[in-house]
């Protein structure tokens, strides 16, 4: 269950001090094998150091390796943070014989902090790589995270693997925290963000913790086909869609003081972006993610964040008189009337199905609870 279950990838992790913790904070990945890969990038505008670097390297070159720390974002640090980044992939070029460009940087922690280059630096020369180095590397790139994110599909002669951190500051915009995943199935240059793009969208791009979109998410793909499998692109999609749904919900129900899972799906509505809107509407409401850490099934919070969705340049299509809602499988508003039931939400994981009868749009959503330790765990993040 690693990002170096493929054949090819090797990773280690060590405690370099960039934590006020004793604990792995620095993470590198290698793939011994030529690779070729693709990342996406978070579209804040408040873009990370390493996104920016990581951004000019994926134009230059091939990833063959990826260097990622925890403590320091290294977010919103200027030109200096710009020159860390650098010198981190250097520092990891020339320990692995690589050229700088191919090297990819990811960053996660606290915004605004430099990033103690030294550290960095002697830490990447004490990291001992191998194919059991995957657990440590995933256990090294956690911040608030409770416990290390991984999951391992098989396919017809190859394998995909994976990691990520995420907790907080968790509404994605084109990738998500961190993520890494990697695969020994063959593929060639250019091809893997054709598979990575789609797959992020139904898995990373569809989750929410608390509606904040972060500085330096990423998520990065690697492929060097190891495996020496057939192309099977079909089966190699479905693999890669298991791993990263599986990361992406690990991340939901880690989430910060979180103590309810929530599916939302919605069907029946005019359109795809509609569904999507409404989804990710009724996934962000503070009203309803309160509701769900109280277990009260109050759909009246749902059936007024629907009827909110903003699309385009107003709001999606919803009839009162037509809207259906089922909460773990119970009816409560069956088209616009009030069924009386209500179910008990007591087993830390609810279904929320909303159903427009106006048309075929269609989408799912993944979220969390609002609870009293999110609050808690957010006031004392730097103290």
């Amino acid at each position: 269950m690693s990002v170096t279950a493929a054949k090819g990838f090797v990773a280690g992790a060590v405690q370099s001090g960039i934590r006020k913790t004793d604990r792995l904070d620095l993470a590198l990945l290698h793939s011994r094998v030529p690779a070729t890969g693709a990342a996406m990038f978070t579209a804040n505008r408040m873009q990370a150091a390493p996104v920016i670097v990581s951004r000019e390297h994926l134009e230059l070159a091939q990833p063959q390796a990826v260097v990622a720390n925890s403590g320091v974002a290294n977010a919103a640090t200027g030109e200096e943070g710009v020159a860390a980044a650098r010198a981190t992939a250097s520092a990891a070029a020339a320990k692995l014989g690589l050229e700088v460009q191919q090297v990819l940087i990811l960053s996660t922690g606290v915004i605004g902090q430099p990033l103690p280059v030294d550290r960095v630096v002697a830490g990447i020369s004490e990291i001992e790589l191998d194919a059991d180095g995957g657990g440590a590397a995933a256990e090294a790139i956690m911040t608030t995270d409770t416990h290390p994110k991984q999951s391992v599909a098989h396919g017809p002669g190859f394998i995909v693997g994976g990691m990520s951190k995420g907790s907080g500051m968790i509404h994605p915009c084109l990738a998500t925290m961190l993520a890494v995943v990697t695969t020994d199935y063959p593929l060639d240059p250019g091809e893997a963000i054709e598979f990575l793009r789609p797959v992020v969208d139904a898995s990373f791009n569809a989750i929410s913790v608390d509606g904040e979109c972060s500085t330096n998410d990423t998520v990065v793909l690697l492929a060097n086909g190891a495996s020496g499998a057939e192309r099977d692109d079909d089966a190699f999609a479905a693999a890669l869609r298991t791993v990263c749904g599986e990361l992406a919900k690990q991340i939901v129900a880690d989430g910060e003081g979180a103590t309810v899972l929530a599916e939302i799906a919605v069907r029946g509505a005019a359109s795809t972006s509609e569904a999507r809107a409404i989804a990710e509407r009724v996934a962000t409401s503070p009203l309803v993610k309160t509701a769900l850490y109280g277990h009260d099934a109050n759909w009246g919070r749902i059936a007024a964040a629907a009827g909110s969705a903003k699309h385009g340049g107003g709001f999606a299509a919803l009839d009162p008189g037509r809207l259906s809602i089922v909460i773990d499988g119970v009816p409560v508003l069956v088209t616009g009337i009030p069924s009386g039931k209500e179910p008990a939400l007591t087993n830390g994981h609810c279904s929320i199905e909303l159903d427009l009868a106006l048309g075929d749009g269609s989408a799912s959503y993944l979220t969390s609870d609002l609870s009293y330790d999110y609050v808690r765990i957010n006031a004392e993040y730097r103290s």
